[in-house]
């Protein structure tokens, strides 16, 4: 008889690596945590490490380290570039996650990076699903978010108790790619709504409306929507602490303007918005959350600012 020690069965659950711990990627690992996952993360801020060790996660000096045993591997980055530069290169996921790990993108980028990330990975025994959300840190933070996924089925439902520790509403959409092409749709409907909200609240006070009762009375009829229940409290306030940032959704809004350009889909409000998110970040306010388009309808109706 060999007296070679017995391998040690693999947890019931996944191990998870989380690559990126930034607004939404922080209280999304440690809603994973919550969950009963084991979290290994890497990010390049120590203050995110710190607050996912305080959480019951595990930091990672690199990438390689945080992806070598993951079954799941989970990023979560601002845009295409930073997707490539943490997937590809020798200290990168596809060199050093095992064969066989899902590798569950959550960012927002390009359809064809994520096409193009699904075959480089297949190549190494990786798969891949692309699963961009929605909802903001609030439903980061809630566990209520909107993921929209591309992928294989079989992925999909290997990792649908993953999604449920993240988000409420779970839909596979299509094959690669199909996740971000959703997600950009989801991104011009909210930009033209935040404009459109923003505009109301411009002419009411104008008007000499109370605000706040406006707000509840259109919040409760057609007009109402998530993005308005959602930030009212910042029209209101004028508080623009970012729960998205408006530099992310100018990123969003050029997926989408060059997506339906690609496809011959015409966007003719969603270009005008697009500009004039582009406005307001080249004005300084790319750092505020998406709700200060307020800003821009403000300045075009004669404030100073």
């Amino acid at each position: 008889m060999s007296s070679n020690p017995a391998p040690s069965p693999r947890p019931a659950r996944p191990l998870v690596a989380w690559i990126g711990l930034g607004i939404m990627g922080s209280p999304m690992s440690e809603n994973l945590i919550k969950a009963g996952y084991d979290v290994t993360g890497f990010t390049l801020e120590q203050d995110k490490l710190d607050r996912l060790t305080a959480a019951g996660g595990t930091a990672a000096g690199s990438i390689a380290e945080a992806v070598r045993d993951a079954d799941v591997v989970i990023t979560m980055v601002p845009a295409s570039p930073q997707v490539e530069a943490i997937s590809y290169g020798p200290d990168g996921i596809l060199e050093n996650a095992r064969s066989g790990a899902l590798l569950i993108d959550m960012s927002s980028i390009t359809p064809r990076t994520s096409v193009d990330l699904a075959e480089a990975a297949a190549a190494k025994g990786i798969r891949v699903l692309d699963a961009p959300v929605s909802g903001g840190e609030a439903g980061a933070v809630e566990a209520v978010l909107s993921i929209m996924v591309g992928g294989e089925q079989a992925d999909f439902d290997e990792a649908k108790p993953v999604f449920e520790a993240l988000g409420r509403t779970i839909v596979l959409c299509g094959p690669h790619g199909a996740g971000q092409t959703v997600k950009a749709a989801n991104q011009l409907i909210v930009a033209v709504n935040i404009q459109a909200c923003a505009e109301a609240v411009v002419f009411l006070e104008k008007s000499g409306v109370d605000l706040k009762a406006a707000l509840d009375v259109l919040g409760g009829g057609l007009a109402g929507s998530t993005v308005l229940t959602r930030k009212k409290d910042n029209f209101l306030h004028r508080d623009f602490k970012p729960g998205f940032r408006i530099d992310l959704h100018h990123k969003d809004m050029g997926i989408v303007t060059d997506a339906a350009r690609a496809v011959g889909a015409a966007l003719p409000v969603g270009a005008v918005v697009a500009q004039l998110v582009a406005a307001l970040r080249a004005q300084g306010d790319g750092g505020l959350d998406h709700s200060a388009l307020l800003r821009s309808v403000e300045r075009l109706s004669g404030a100073r600012l």
